[in-house]
């Protein structure tokens, strides 16, 4: 990633001295209304590396007793490269994406054994560890180590969109070159990690997707979208896909107290992760019928009952509709996609990481849900 000053588009929309302005304000509204959290109290390029990651997708508010967690049980690279991949996903139990947490063990696993546990401060080098896209890296090369590198995720693109009053898809390559050149034009090098994190910050405060509080913003005066009264309509939003709903069904086994789980293979959707045995129910099937059919490879003597709950989940791109059944059986043989399976006792819950389905079958179910009343 070039760091140098680079002559810029967008420049041709806003005057280069008008930018400089604009970024003073931005930078002095930042000083005054940044939100006091932890991973802005460090410069350990291991906690801002896990801070934005556990942000992906996530509210800060969300984040923040994730990160307390993982902090005091991994403080460092070389912690989290040595954790158990069952005990990790225990811990981001609730936070949905597992993938950003078996990359980021990954990832650990490689800066302790290719970069001394420490992270590399080269974008290239960032880039080549596993779930570091360009926002990470950007991120953790300006905040970290104070480098002139743009960081831009959906609340800097969102402001920028507005500040020039961008008619077009910013998802096409063409459009975050175009972003990545205007955030090179206006990233102060001597405050790069203050800027890129002010942007975020202003993003998620003040110019927010509907409602945006054009009048405290430190832009407003270079705001073409402002002065356009475009702001509602910027970005440009593609149309939405709808997505599709499966429909499934699941086996809640009940002996002595304990609840039958199995685990996902290592790679794939919610690899690793615990679950209730469950299957794709064809259309027009019952589900009782179709879930002894698909028991059968694993649990002969399987004998599914009543249906206890019906839980609804959505991923990024489908949901699903879980027919969670009673079920008695007195084995099961885990293979296909399980690789192991375990009778569940309730004082095991915090140290298996479980699905969110499974969360809310159990919470719905008989076996927990007399308990959290």
């Amino acid at each position: 990633m070039a760091s140098e000053r680079t002559p810029s588009p967008a420049t041709a929309l806003i005057a280069p001295e008008a930018l400089q302005v604009a970024v003073a304000a931005l930078l002095a509204w930042y000083d005054a209304e940044r939100r006091d959290l932890p991973w802005r109290q460090t410069r350990d390029p291991y906690r801002i590396w896990l801070s934005e990651v556990l942000l992906q997708q996530t509210q800060v508010a969300t984040a923040l007793p994730y990160y307390a967690r993982l902090v005091e049980r991994y403080p460092t690279v070389e912690a989290l490269a040595a954790s158990d991949l069952n005990e990790l996903l225990a811990l981001w139990q609730g936070l949905g994406y597992y993938a950003r947490a078996r990359s980021l063990r990954r990832a650990a696993q490689q800066i302790v054994a290719q970069h001394g546990g420490r992270l590399p401060q080269d974008y290239e080098a960032l880039l080549a560890l596993p779930g570091i896209g360009e926002y990470t890296a950007g991120a953790v090369l300006s905040i970290a180590f104070g480098l002139p590198t743009p960081a831009i995720d959906g609340n800097v693109r969102r402001v920028l969109a507005r500040l020039f009053d961008l008619a077009k898809d910013l998802r096409t390559p063409e459009m975050q070159r175009w972003l990545t050149m205007a955030s090179l034009a206006m990233l102060p090098p001597e405050r790069a990690g203050d800027y890129n994190q002010a942007m975020m910050e202003l993003g998620a405060s003040l110019c927010r997707p509907r409602d945006a509080a054009c009048g405290a913003c430190p832009l407003r005066q270079a705001c073409l979208a402002h002065d356009r009264g475009t702001a509602s309509d910027r970005p440009v939003r593609p149309p939405r896909r709808q997505t599709p709903t499966h429909e499934r069904v699941a086996a809640h086994c009940l002996d002595n107290d304990r609840l039958l789980i199995v685990r996902r293979l290592p790679s794939g959707l919610l690899g690793g992760l615990w679950e209730l045995p469950n299957f794709a129910l064809p259309p027009n099937a019952a589900p009782t019928a179709a879930l002894q059919m698909a028991l059968a490879p694993h649990a002969p003597d399987a004998l599914p009952g009543e249906e206890l709950t019906l839980v609804r989940h959505a991923y990024t791109h489908f949901s699903v509709r879980v027919h969670v059944l009673a079920c008695t059986l007195t084995g099961f043989v885990p293979s296909g996609e399980w690789d192991a399976c375990h009778w569940l006792a309730l004082d095991e819950l915090e140290r298996y990481g479980l699905t969110g389905v499974a969360l809310k079958a159990m919470r719905q179910g008989p076996w927990l849900a007399p308990r959290l009343l």
